[in-house]
């Protein structure tokens, strides 16, 4: 693949639906932003994961994948969920774009992939989240004149749920 470096290349990236055989590229995409985040070791999921979870009879998630000469350079991967303030909602679970492609449109013209997701689906709202280190993404965010929230606390609680005290109880 060439170095990309001029709009003529960013016009030849095809957005599309992922589909069950880009899965090994949807993963390496995944395994690309967690070693971005700081966090390589996190990532647990697999190619099979995938599959029965994006495409069986309910699937779980729904991916783009931004695809240039056959390589996938970018990805957006959203769930529906369903908050009681605003009714069916949009969440962007991960949106990463290649460091050689960024700052050429691509992860707007990703987003706009979620936004026509959204509004299709009459959803109330779409929500992510961002890490407060990550300065180049909350600016692209800043820019599209979203509302940052830091009265909430993510709360995490992994497999297999242990507590201090047993929920049964």
């Amino acid at each position: 693949m060439d170095v990309p470096g001029s709009q003529l290349e960013i016009s030849e990236v095809d957005i599309r639906d992922a589909r069950p055989e880009d899965m090994p590229a949807l993963l390496e995409l995944i395994r690309q932003l967690a070693a971005f985040e700081k966090a390589p070791e996190a990532v647990t999921n697999s190619i099979d994961q995938m599959l029965a979870d994006g495409f069986g009879p309910r699937p779980l998630f729904k991916a783009w994948l931004a695809w240039y000469q056959g390589t996938a350079i970018g990805m957006a991967v959203v769930y529906y969920r369903y908050s009681t303030w605003r009714g069916k909602s949009l969440f962007l679970e991960d949106l990463y774009v290649e460091p050689a492609w960024r700052g050429r449109g691509l992860g707007r013209r990703l987003l706009e992939k979620v936004v026509d997701e959204s509004r299709a689906a009459g959803c109330g709202v779409i929500q992510w989240q961002v890490l407060d280190w990550n300065t180049e993404a909350i600016a692209f965010y800043d820019d599209l004149d979203v509302q940052f929230d830091p009265a909430w606390v993510n709360v995490t609680w992994p497999a297999p749920f242990k507590t201090r005290r047993h929920i049964e109880e």
